[in-house]
């Protein structure tokens, strides 16, 4: 009998009761995450990525109602007793928040907060262990032990989010959910906070959700991707596939808004996608897509595509694939 993998989300519907009636965020979601496997989620904002990370954890806000199942070494998460799930975060699974601005404690040294969570979940450890445990962490991440003295304000975007990292490493996780990690990021730091993400993987063999709006980064650092749409997975398939390749048409305007360098025919890539993402309250039947999707038909309207799988281990919900494009079909494609 083979192990589970490490993290399993199958047939996931989180729903948020609000004033103007049920707002459907993740509809159905199924994914897999490997031990020392990157999986990247990708999509616009507003397509229910973070709303995926949260729940992984169980960190949804009380008016979510969560269907599904998310095994995490084979036991299912949303099941689990509190006194499991207590255990489960930070020791066996962590998160990296979008925005480590708001997530670090503006009032405490970097160096309590790291050493909160080792003492929750490593209880008889002693003043001096911990901090060198917390020096360590921070090696890790490229910053200067003598950062754990310092307080939020006074360290940059790009070192406050490789605290964050250090934190979501203090107890030694198996699996890492990273939500944005470079939201706001210069390129610079972007690529240094990138590089510690990837030495991770690498060295511990952990497994890793990667979310981001960024397919290009993506690409860059994940085994596969997932791309989401209006709370559905429209595309799936190994990374460089997806980017280079996409089935999806909302899979290939994600490619496109990334120009490749040398690439002479990447200046004329279609300059975005023409509208919003729907509201998820007022869903219409059919292809969420379709209003904005440049090959849109009347095929695509009568009920939304299903997840269909394709060679090379590719999935993709969108009823025209393999059809052949008309020279109108074409020239919208050049022209969304």
């Amino acid at each position: 009998m083979t192990d589970p993998s490490l993290l399993e989300i199958r047939d996931l519907h989180v729903t948020y009761a609000t004033g103007e009636g049920a707002l459907p965020a993740v509809r159905g979601v199924d994914l897999t995450v490997d031990r020392g496997q990157i999986v990247g989620v990708a999509g616009e904002s507003g397509c229910g990525k973070s709303t995926l990370a949260s729940t992984i954890l169980r960190l949804q806000p009380v008016n979510a109602t969560v269907t599904g199942e998310v095994r995490f070494n084979g036991r299912d998460i949303l099941t689990m007793k509190w006194g499991e799930l207590r255990a489960v975060r930070w020791a066996g699974a962590s998160i990296v928040f979008q925005g480590a601005l708001h997530s670090l404690n503006p009032v405490h040294r970097i160096g309590a907060q790291i050493a909160e969570a080792l003492h929750v979940h490593s209880s008889g450890l002693g003043e001096t262990t911990v901090t060198g445990r917390i020096d360590e962490l921070l090696g890790q991440v490229g910053l200067d032990p003598e950062r754990a003295r310092a307080y939020p304000h006074q360290l940059s975007g790009g070192q406050k989010q490789r605290v964050m990292i250090a934190m979501a490493l203090a107890c030694d996780p198996e699996l890492v959910v990273a939500d944005e990690p470079t939201t706001a990021l210069d390129v610079m730091v972007q690529a240094q906070v990138l590089s510690v993400l990837s030495d991770l993987v690498r060295d511990r063999g952990v497994g890793m959700l990667m979310i981001s709006h960024d397919l290009s980064v993506l690409a860059d650092l994940c085994d596969r991707i997932t791309v989401m749409y209006a709370g559905r997975v429209v595309e799936e398939g190994p990374a460089a596939k997806v980017f280079a390749d996409p089935l999806h048409p909302y899979a290939g305007a994600l490619s496109a808004a990334f120009p490749r360098v040398g690439d002479p025919a990447a200046r004329f890539a279609p300059a975005g996608l023409p509208g919003d993402p729907p509201d998820p309250r007022h869903l219409a039947g059919g292809c969420s897509f379709a209003p904005r999707c440049p090959r849109a038909a009347d095929v695509c309207l009568p009920a939304e595509p299903e997840l269909v799988t394709y060679a090379e281990g590719r999935a993709a919900a969108c009823v025209r694939i393999g059809e052949p494009r008309s020279p109108a079909e074409r020239s919208r494609d050049h022209h969304a």
